[in-house]
């Protein structure tokens, strides 16, 4: 029996759920109606969670309220397509509902739960239900239901919660037209129930599951890549300051370092405050303090050379080394890269796309920096939130160019100094037809955001892919490794021959009139080929005009755009 979760305990609470989903997330792929093969569920949710067990790793959290801030941080910046979002808003709300505690007993764990849930529901534009919204709602009324009812055992309230949301689950089916026709339950509330099942393993003292063939445990396996791609703010900056006043409040200090770093801890008494943060501008964070007292000690080491010594397995200096090493640094100039550029020009462009060819158009057309993501891999938030930190401008627009990306994008704006406008293209031409449009000399951000998404529907997408798995799809028998023809996000039609789709839509593109039409070739496509392919629609469609690129994207042999 559990009465209390302390911050120790939510650590390995989130690990040994973040092991469930790791280990079944290709089931949770496979529940996507699409049979395209893309970045489903279970590979954004698993690796959205995997940013928090790299985080919780490096910490001993001595409270549930540093636990579930460490979380809730590294979630916030690793995530991955909606499902990924969703998930780290569900946990944003649980630890601004447990801030302040030491440990949460079973009413304050089931609130907390709760919270998550209005959370989720006050980010998302149109909450729809039959999703993973619906699942953690219902969930979360069972927790805080159980625990009104008397019940302090934690274990108790868990499965209460997770009972209800296996129920809410099973009628996703019939609340959702698409889930039904392909007969599944939602997949992201499957990923959040599985997180579950794994927080309440772990109160029940259960084994871990073991992760997948290649997918190691131990930190030091990939740690080179962790370096490359984990270690978002290099300094490891702890300092204690003497405060000025007892009852200074620190809310404005808090305020001001998570807006510049993570893994934020403050720890207070009457006579001082120490302070732990991660930060790419330590001084900043050192003088901002500076305000609340006097500065008595301060400790900052660089976590990415850091990391890279113990990768090389080399020996990994720390502040214990600093006589050592302090006359060689005396002769080596030092230059700190700003964490965010300063702003040389009002208005900066980013596009999200996956192809060096693709890549080449937008920067062709005026984008200052490019994401590489798509299909195949969504970006996280803190991936795109570099592009736009390194983007010298005030304003920075932000083209996703990916349904699934759109809201990753919008958490940027939270995260940085710039103002991000992110333009809905849910497609790359839609992408390309938005930088097309822009006019660089516009009086103010809002006329170039009016003329960019104005644009958006003047350009219909076709995409050609492959049948990832067998489906039976909106009356389409569809059978592994058949060629799929999706238009503006829709199955268009199936066929195992590349050609016979292709002749089809070319004969859409006549319907339609188009005027212009563009095919950007895959990485799998010969050049040769495209060419003929792009003579195809310029018979089928006389009066457009055809143009032939390499987009060198993978998954998608062709990504055709008519305007």
């Amino acid at each position: 029996m559990n009465e209390q979760i302390t911050g120790a305990l939510f650590k390995r609470m989130v690990l040994h759920g973040a092991a469930v989903i790791t280990a079944q997330k290709q089931a949770i792929n496979d529940l996507n109606v699409f049979p395209v093969p893309d970045g489903d569920t279970g590979t954004n949710m698993s690796m959205t969670i995997g940013t928090a067990v790299t985080e919780l790793r490096k910490s001993e959290p001595a409270t549930v309220e540093q636990a579930a801030s460490v979380t809730a941080s590294a979630l916030l910046r690793g995530a991955r397509g909606n499902s990924g979002v969703i998930l780290s808003l569900l946990f944003r709300g649980l630890s601004k509902a447990l801030k302040g505690r030491e440990t949460a007993d079973a009413a304050a764990f089931a609130a907390a739960m709760q919270e998550g849930v209005s959370a989720a529901y006050k980010a998302v534009m149109k909450p729809a239900e039959g999703t993973v919204l619906t699942v953690s709602r219902l969930a979360a009324k069972q927790a805080v239901d159980t625990a009104a009812a008397g019940e302090t055992d934690l274990e108790r309230v868990l499965e209460d919660a997770i009972r209800v949301g296996y129920a809410a689950l099973a009628q996703t089916t019939e609340m959702n037209p698409v889930l039904k026709k392909a007969g599944v339950v939602d997949a992201g509330g499957k990923g959040y129930l599985l997180i579950l099942d794994g927080m309440l393993a772990e109160l029940r003292g259960e084994p871990m599951p073991e992760t997948e063939a290649g997918e190691s445990r131990e930190e030091k396996a990939d740690f080179a890549t962790m370096a490359a791609e984990d270690i978002t703010f290099a300094f490891d900056t702890v300092f204690i300051v003497r405060k000025a006043m007892a009852d200074i409040s620190l809310e404005p200090l808090r305020t001001y370092l998570n807006s510049i770093g993570d893994s934020l801890v403050i720890g207070e008494d009457d006579e001082a405050f120490k302070v732990h943060v991660h930060t790419n501008i330590p001084g900043n964070a050192l003088n901002e303090a500076q305000k609340y007292g006097t500065l008595e000690l301060a400790k900052i080491e660089n976590m990415r050379t850091q990391a890279d010594d113990l990768a090389a397995g080399k020996h990994v200096q720390s502040t214990d080394d600093l006589d050592a090493v302090e006359a060689e640094l005396e002769s080596v100039p030092v230059e700190e890269t700003p964490a965010v550029a300063a702003p040389e020009k009002p208005y900066g462009f980013l596009a999200v796309c996956a192809g060096d060819g693709l890549a080449a158009v937008f920067r062709d057309l005026g984008a200052d920096g490019v994401v590489s993501g798509g299909q195949t891999m969504n970006p996280s938030t803190e991936s795109i939130l570099e592009g736009v930190n390194k983007i010298p401008a005030e304003t920075v627009f932000v083209l996703p160019n990916n349904g699934n990306i759109i809201m990753a994008a919008q958490q940027c704006a939270a995260l940085t100094e710039k103002q991000v406008v992110v333009i809905p293209t849910k497609t790359v031409p839609q992408g390309i037809t938005a930088m097309m449009n822009v006019d660089f000399d516009a009086p103010d951000a809002q006329t170039i955001t009016d003329a960019m998404t104005g644009s958006l529907s003047s350009v219909t997408t076709a995409q050609i892919t492959y049948a990832a798995r067998d489906s039976d799809f909106d009356g389409f028998a569809i059978k592994e490794g058949d060629y799929l023809a999706l238009e503006e996000g829709k199955l268009f039609d199936t066929d195992g021959s590349l050609d016979t789709l292709l002749h089809k839509l070319a004969e859409d593109a006549a319907g339609r009139e188009a005027s212009f039409i563009s095919l950007y070739f895959g990485e799998d496509v010969q050049e040769a080929d495209a060419q003929k392919a792009g003579a195809l629609f310029e018979e089928v469609c006389p009066g457009a005009e055809v143009a032939v690129l390499s987009g060198g994207q993978p998954v998608y042999y062709y990504i055709i755009s008519m305007e």
